[in-house]
């Protein structure tokens, strides 16, 4: 009986439509006995992902496999008793563990895919506030103002949520000699060497007091939801800037606001917001303050190396039946 394999990938956006040839490599990895069906119509890659179109719903009945963004729930009810595993080439799971509840089936993300690229993000975002690139670039004008340019070895970075994409941007902030220290759920996974201290979730206001720069890097779970909040924002010292990475729901964004208008935070960059894409009227689009990027932080010209060998290791993984890499834990929510 021929097994099947399902991939939903063909995203308008062409930085995250699947190339032929990955889909080549897949269809190698699985070898004999196994079809793979390749989705044509629109796939939305945006946020989570997970549109849940009819041609991926008919094309999942009776498959074993479903490569797509997100998991929605119809492709989750069209598959029940024969899928055995789904990924998402997407870091957040959040929309598609509801409908996975219970049914044994096994998932997957794209979470250390997104690590590098966003962690390259974060360290340019922070340099764009840190150096003053917002400021007046002529010479005497820079030189006269009372607001120093900050050096990176001055700077200490807290990292809300210090698991692949954090712990990334950590190793990269403690190459350029600043101090790090970030919170977890899993305080006792540490973080990379030189990293100054780790703690649990409680630390937050803490680990929010000791950081010039703050990273959001967290995944969006009921644990983290709304964990950026304004008595956590203040915490922050004076001229500290944040960063967020991971969803908008974890963050304030009123509190932030309030606290960008009245000059008590240097600057905030936020690739991600609670209402994507980003209104137009949003007081974030012109607020000098603020550097807006359109959830765009993990897009790199190697996405697709780096998704491809994703996916044909976990291929291997499952055929030989060991333990897939990037196992999402659905109490965890991550």
């Amino acid at each position: 009986m021929t097994r099947r394999l399902v991939v939903d990938l063909a995203s308008p956006r062409a930085a995250w439509r699947i190339p032929p040839a990955t889909v080549q490599t897949i269809r190698a990895a699985l070898g004999s006995g196994w079809e793979v069906v390749q989705v044509q119509a629109p796939a939305a890659s945006d946020g989570d992902g997970g549109s849940g179109n009819p041609e991926a719903v008919a094309a999942v009945r009776g498959a074993e496999v479903y490569v797509g963004y997100g998991v929605p729930p119809g492709v989750i009810a069209a598959g029940l008793g024969t899928l055995r595993w789904v990924h998402t080439a997407t870091a957040g799971v959040w929309m598609s563990l509801p409908s996975l509840a219970g049914t044994g089936i096994v998932l997957t993300n794209s979470a250390a895919v997104h690590a590098e690229p966003i962690a390259d993000w974060t360290i340019t975002a922070l340099g764009y506030f840190a150096r003053g690139l917002a400021e007046q670039w002529a010479s005497r004008e820079l030189t006269a103002l009372p607001v120093s340019v900050r050096e990176f070895a001055e700077l200490r970075l807290g990292v809300f949520g210090l698991g692949g994409i954090g712990g990334a941007i950590a190793r990269r902030a403690i190459a350029l000699g600043m101090s790090v220290a970030g919170v977890r759920r899993r305080p006792e996974r540490g973080g990379p060497p030189g990293v100054r201290w780790v703690s649990g979730f409680d630390a937050l206001p803490r680990l929010a007091a000791e950081s010039d720069c703050f990273v959001i890097a967290a995944p969006h779970t009921d644990q983290t939801r709304g964990a950026v909040s304004r008595a956590v924002l203040e915490r922050l010292p004076p001229e500290a800037i944040v960063v967020n990475v991971s969803r908008g729901e974890l963050l304030d964004e009123t509190a932030l606001l309030d606290l960008l208008d009245g000059s008590r935070l240097r600057g905030a960059a936020l690739d991600v917001f609670t209402v994507e894409p980003l209104p137009a009227g949003h007081p974030f689009w012109r607020h000098p303050r603020v550097l807006v990027s359109p959830h765009v932080a993990a897009v790199t010209a190697r996405f697709w190396d780096r998704e491809t060998g994703l996916i044909v290791d976990n291929v291997t993984r499952y055929l030989a039946g060991s333990p897939l890499t990037n196992t999402v834990d659905p109490e965890a929510g991550y």
